[in-house]
């Protein structure tokens, strides 16, 4: 197995280990919840994911080196308003942070399923049609309902 080979499988792995752990903190904030588990688990995979994904040979500008440089400028204020106790209005850094930071998370992996499964690809071989625009709609919608729902949940923690 090449070093690229076992590059991608970790990847992969860490990133849909970052997805599953960060639907418990989403459920959390919408029910304004503290799963302190859950988030630092989310924290950590997510930190993993957006690593390893540029450790990957460059060969130009891609859209996803754009998506991963908008995740690295997400996460580090997401980052810091966690490690701040998600106090005053880093709670909302922090909340709206993490649903984008998932939102990416789960575009790539909508990208990257209608790029390897084969059932998936014959739907959509281009990436551009409409199977393939109603999955990225339905995440969108839901991410923006998790997001308002999250925002209306949350209350601002004091310091």
């Amino acid at each position: 197995m090449s070093a690229v080979s076992a590059l991608t499988i970790f990847h992969v792995l860490v990133s849909l280990v970052a997805i599953v752990a960060g639907i418990p903190v989403v459920r959390a904030f919408i029910r304004n919840a503290d799963y302190s588990g859950w988030t630092r688990n989310y924290i950590i995979f997510t930190a993993l994911t957006l690593v390893t994904s540029f450790l990957f040979p460059f060969n130009g500008f891609t859209p996803a080196i754009g998506v991963g440089i908008i995740c690295i400028v997400i996460f580090i204020p997401t980052f810091w308003a966690w490690r701040r106790g998600r106090t005053g209005s880093w709670n909302l850094v922090y909340v709206l942070g993490s649903i984008a930071l998932l939102y990416f998370n789960c575009f790539v992996l909508i990208v990257q399923s209608f790029l390897k499964i084969p059932v998936l690809h014959a739907l959509a071989p281009a990436g551009n049609e409409p199977p393939f625009a109603v999955a990225q709609g339905i995440l969108l919608v839901a991410a923006i309902i998790v997001g308002v729902l999250s925002v209306r949940a949350s209350r601002v923690r004091s310091a």
